[in-house]
């Protein structure tokens, strides 16, 4: 009966660590994601700042836009800043 408990215990101990290994890796490459997307985007919006084509400020909210939206998210805020 105490080798069962033990068991189980590690069994358990197991199941946890792959769930938190594997939640650690998901959450890294949301961000990976995420970065990549804000770096690509902030360029973008640089450039077009840069050579005049529109003038977006940089707030929080147009922020999380390039941040998830990336290069559509830029084209998103140059169309709603040309309205």
């Amino acid at each position: 009966m105490v080798i069962f408990m033990s068991l189980e215990h590690l069994i358990l101990l197991i199941l946890i660590v792959l769930v938190g290994v594997l939640f650690f890796k998901l959450t890294f490459k949301i961000l990976r994601y995420l970065a990549i997307n804000t770096i690509v985007g902030l360029i973008l919006v640089g450039i077009l700042n840069f050579l005049g084509v529109t003038h977006i400020h940089l707030n929080l909210i147009n922020l999380l836009i390039i941040a998830i939206g990336g290069v559509i998210g830029v084209f998103i805020l140059i169309i709603m800043s040309l309205l």
